[in-house]
């Protein structure tokens, strides 16, 4: 699944900087996720980042957007290479 901010967010600048994929951004009034480049950080890190920095707690997982583990790992796959960066062997 990708995530999502919820309006509970106040704007503290935390989690866009520790998105890897720049995934999240500044929307009209929040904070947003692009939930075509969020893998919950897989490829990147364990956990994801923008949820292990967040103060408010407000980050949780998009229903919208239900994705395997597979799915998340081909879309960091497709993310990597568009950024013409090498994919890590697992």
């Amino acid at each position: 699944m990708a995530l999502l901010i919820t309006d509970e967010c106040i704007n503290c600048d935390v989690c866009e900087p520790e998105c890897p994929n720049d995934a999240i951004y500044m929307g009209e009034e929040i904070y947003e996720i692009d939930p075509h480049k969020c893998t919950e950080c897989v490829g990147h890190f364990d956990e994801p980042q923008c949820v292990q920095v967040c103060p408010v707690a407000c980050i949780p997982l998009n229903p919208q957007f239900v994705e395997s583990q597979e799915k998340l790992w081909d879309k960091y796959r497709r993310l990597t290479a568009e950024k013409g960066q090498v994919i890590p062997q697992a």
